[in-house]
């Protein structure tokens, strides 16, 4: 099986990479300050700049995590005619560990799912993490 590497522009590589560069710290910075995060969105224009998303969903002070996924997928989409490539972050529990949940997309049609596992180890809010797991997304922006 080809490698969306294989199939993607230069462009389209470097710009989720760069997505992976930018969403991966700021959802570690959370992890250590807060214990947890609500989904956010950082997203790379036509022109190159990159931006980050949030959303509120109206529900109050500490809305539904996928109420505000819901929000940040929608303002993206209402947006996808200025980017060129976004990335979903939210904090999700998977099997055996919680995880940074990762969903990169790009206009040119590539859509990747990434997990960062973590735990915490002690009270003080040290997160140890697991090695990086990829594997084919959803498109939800360009779909």
């Amino acid at each position: 099986m080809a490698s969306w590497r294989e199939r993607a522009s230069q462009q389209a590589q470097d710009d989720l990479d760069g997505l992976m560069n930018e969403s991966f710290p700021f959802a570690r910075r959370m992890l250590a300050a807060h214990g947890e995060f609500y989904p956010y969105a950082v997203g790379v224009s036509q022109s190159g700049e990159v931006r980050m998303f949030a959303a509120d969903p109206g529900s109050g002070e500490h809305p539904e995590s996928d109420d505000v996924l819901r929000g940040l997928v929608d303002g993206l989409r209402s947006e996808r005619d200025v980017l060129r490539a976004v990335a979903v972050a939210s904090d999700v529990r998977v099997a055996d560990s919680d995880a940074i949940h990762l969903e990169l997309e790009h206009r040119e049609g590539i859509a990747i799912s990434v997990l960062l596992r973590y735990q915490r180890v002690n009270g003080n809010g040290d997160v140890e993490y697991g090695a990086l797991t990829a594997g084919p997304g959803e498109a939800q922006i360009w779909s």
